[in-house]
């Protein structure tokens, strides 16, 4: 009997020692926790884990930011999964800063139709795109109205984010939510790095060469405000146009670029050499560039006109110093058969013509497939009369091609006729296969001069100039289209419409995001830009097996948990019959 009581002594000893042992961990952990913070992601994609470009910005929060999200209420699941998805994000960021705030807002919920509709306008203004849904309630169909966005407002500045990726370009529902909820992170640091940038970098439109007109990059300059100071610049073979003196002390200054990055926009007369010196010299000290050119010209007045045109080399003096960067444009126009559709006067009825809508080959439609921060997840981007890149060797520099053709595309020299013609005829697809062509190319390293070699000596040796061989670290994204960015105007009033969307087919596609996607890349260097290439795995249901074992995988769903709780339940009393059945004997 005493050795019994010993025991139980020791057993209720070593049981107190235990507890005050977990005690003591606890107390341990949560002082330790005090101090370091860590958090534990067990997804194989790490798809709760913040980018360190995207905690930095987070981190350096010294004031409010305040989300106001307008997705709540009775919502679709995919839209319902998108609103989990940002709120996820948003408590992401809180666990890095205490000054991130939120509110979910539910429009619906405004009882008068006047002030609900005076909402909607509201944030159309500030930027937002409603989408408009069909609903089914209770055997009724309605019409639903979301604005899958949010205001972001910190010190009495606001920005409008739009959390819905993807168009009405009959892309798969499920890609689109998936590439809305990959670039959450993005778009929310993004929102946080603009109202917290103190001064925004300069960048340069470039004029003066019969490049596309303020109206027609309208919407080029009105986006790229947001992030940047936008300024027209005319060369005219001065110096200062781009670049800056600044003075190191009382007996040294020094030249450097005015504007981070210089965008030249479809140039259509010749470049001289003085002209093309100083955007030489720009890349030298580091300035970034985009080259948006036509290697072909095509008038299309000639030929809504005429219903033909010719299609001629553009000579405009650029080709040697893209070749020594590394890239060679081809007068050559490529052919798609995935191409923009465009109307054709095909009758009339009393007064009124009539159109039909007809796929023209010289207008291809640009689907990335690649994983870069600047085209990752985008929706395809429509080109006019493109042509083709190659790549040239140049020491060190790196070369991606981003954008090509569909694999279904040919190409054409010029001069070359173009015919409307072409619209009415079945086109031959054996001759579509010989795709897919690059069109667009970006290109980083430190790049030579292209008149290394054939500069006069006076102007190498002249301090005013500071003429350099070879360049900082630097990029330049070179496209062979360069209405890319042009905006179309409406066809009534004459406004004009953003950059991006088509008004015959009411379309928007992806240029809007790939040009303010290639200056972020191009200008940041903060890093945030490549949050964008991060990939989240889709885990979506097999819906062929649905269709055909729907019921057989619903019922086994069912059962089979009710019938391993039973056979547990079984096993667990037939071990504590045979327990203390032998207890008893």
């Amino acid at each position: 009997m005493e050795k019994v009581n010993e025991k139980k002594k020791s057993i209720k000893r070593s049981n107190v020692v235990q507890l005050l042992l977990v005690l003591v961990v606890i107390i341990l952990l949560n002082i330790i926790s005090a101090y370091v913070f860590t958090r534990f992601d067990l997804t194989s994609e790490k798809r709760y884990s913040l980018a360190p470009a995207t905690k930095k910005v987070v981190k350096h929060l010294d004031d409010v930011m305040f989300f106001k999200v307008y997705l709540s209420g009775d919502l679709p699941p995919a839209f319902q999964r998108l609103a989990n998805e940002t709120r996820e994000m948003l408590d992401e960021f809180r666990a890095y800063s205490n000054f991130v705030q939120y509110q979910f807002v539910d429009l619906s919920a405004i009882a008068d139709e006047k002030d609900r509709n005076f909402a909607y306008r509201s944030l159309a203004e500030k930027g937002l795109q409603p989408t408009s849904l069909r609903v089914n309630k209770k055997g009724q169909s309605s019409q639903l109205v979301i604005f899958p966005g949010a205001i972001v407002t910190y010190r009495g500045h606001e920005t409008p984010v739009q959390l819905l990726s993807g168009s009405s370009l009959g892309e798969d529902p499920n890609l689109m939510l998936n590439n809305s909820v990959q670039s959450l992170e993005y778009n929310l640091a993004s929102a946080i790095q603009v109202l917290t940038r103190i001064t925004k970098p300069r960048i340069a439109i470039l004029e003066g060469q019969g490049e596309l007109s303020d109206m027609e990059t309208f919407d080029l300059e009105h986006t790229l405000s947001q992030f940047y100071n936008v300024d027209r610049v005319t060369l005219n073979h001065k110096i200062n146009a781009l670049t800056i003196r600044i003075k190191l002390d009382s007996l040294h200054d020094r030249l450097a670029n005015k504007y981070k990055a210089l965008i030249i926009a479809k140039p259509s007369k010749p470049f001289d050499e003085k002209d093309k010196f100083l955007i030489d010299q720009f890349i030298m000290r580091g300035g970034k560039t985009l080259w948006l050119i036509d290697p072909v010209y095509t008038p299309w007045d000639s030929l809504e006109k005429y219903n033909s045109t010719m299609g001629v080399a553009n000579d405009i003096n650029l080709e040697d110093m893209l070749y020594t960067y590394g890239a060679r444009l081809n007068t050559n126009l490529v052919l798609d058969l995935n191409s923009m559709p465009i109307p054709l006067k095909t009758g009339q009825i009393g007064k009124q013509p009539q159109f039909t809508f007809f796929r023209w080959f010289y207008f291809p439609l640009l689907t990335p497939t690649i994983n870069h921060p600047i085209v990752h997840g985008l929706n395809a981007i429509k080109s006019e009369f493109i042509s083709t890149i190659d790549t040239v060797e140049a020491p060190g520099i790196k070369k991606q091609i981003l954008l090509t053709s569909s694999p279904y595309a040919q190409v054409v020299n010029v001069p070359a006729l173009v015919d409307l013609e072409m619209l009415r005829q079945q086109p031959d697809e054996r001759q579509f296969t010989r795709g897919p062509y690059p069109v667009a190319v970006l290109l980083e390293g430190e790049f030579m001069s292209s008149y290394l070699y054939r500069i006069p000596p006076e102007l190498a040796e002249n301090k005013g100039l500071e003429y350099k061989k070879k360049s900082k670290p630097t990029k330049m994204l070179i496209v062979a289209d360069g209405d890319i960015v042009r905006n179309q105007f409406n066809m009534k009033q004459g406004y004009p419409l953003p950059m991006g969307y088509d008004q015959w087919t009411q379309e928007t596609y992806g240029n809007r995001d790939f040009i303010l996607n290639a200056m972020n890349f191009l200008c940041d260097e903060s890093g945030l830009i490549t949050v964008r290439s991060r990939e989240l795995k889709m885990r979506l249901l097999d819906m062929k097996k649905i269709e055909s074992e729907g019921l057989f995988w619903k019922i086994l769903n069912l059962i089979l948990p009710v019938l391993a709780i039973l056979v547990f339940a079984l096993i667990r009393f037939r071990l504590r019959r045979m327990k203390y059945a032998r207890k008893s004997i």
